[in-house]
């Protein structure tokens, strides 16, 4: 059985985390051994990495260091954890990716998006997902959702802190992503309930894998 490398991408507030464990559990019924993990912050390394990244206080770290501290996180993230396991023939689900770089470094912070591509290729060795699911949801809703998620009065993180309009540019650059490379990337409505979003990014992941290794859904679970 050949690995599968499946990611979960979105601006803010889409409820990416959430959707893990469903996406885990179709993979497990077809045989898989599944890893989850995210970026950044998957491996050891690149915890350390993500405090830097998301804390508040590093507020002056400019935007070409924070892409470099985003790919030595998935350098280490690629070499040390998913090549491992997709040469087992696991499936990785991963949240966040090469397209987070693109759409927050690119369209959000107007970097330029070949240089980005390159940073992305190193770092990766040129590893792209088998599928990407993009979970869409209007900035506002999603900035409100983790506000009013927030427990105990906690703040938000540095990225979540940059004002609306670096996340609606964000959100429109997870849309550009998708609609030039359709054949990799669903756009998933998150707007929604959970119980909605969860159908509809099970939905995705089987036809993709009746697709791509050929399993056929029973007329009892077609939909769920």
């Amino acid at each position: 059985m050949k690995g599968l490398l499946i990611t979960l991408e979105g601006p803010d507030g889409a409820g990416k985390t959430s959707q893990l464990q469903n996406i885990a559990e179709i993979l497990v019924e077809q045989g898989y051994t599944v890893i989850t993990t995210r970026e950044p912050g998957g491996t050891s390394v690149g915890t350390a990495i993500r405090n830097l990244l998301l804390n508040p206080e590093h507020g002056k770290m400019t935007d070409k260091a924070e892409v470099l501290l985003y790919a030595a996180d998935r350098a280490q993230h690629v070499q040390e954890l998913i090549l491992p396991a997709l040469s087992r023939g696991d499936a990785v689900v991963c949240d966040r990716y090469i397209d987070s770089t693109l759409a927050y470094q690119g369209y959000g912070r107007n970097l330029d998006l070949e240089f980005l591509e390159r940073v992305n290729s190193i770092a990766t060795g040129g590893l792209k997902p088998d599928l990407t699911l993009i979970l869409d949801v209007p900035s506002e809703v999603g900035l409100g959702r983790i506000i009013n998620g927030r427990l105990n009065g906690a703040g938000v993180d540095r990225i979540e802190g940059q004002a609306l309009e670096f996340h609606q540019r964000v959100r429109a650059g997870y849309l550009a992503i998708a609609a030039k490379e359709p054949e990799r990337c669903r756009i998933i409505d998150a707007s929604g309930q959970i119980e909605q979003v969860r159908q509809a990014v099970a939905l995705a992941v089987k036809d993709f894998l009746q697709v791509r290794v050929g399993t056929v859904w029973g007329k009892n679970n077609e939909n769920q």
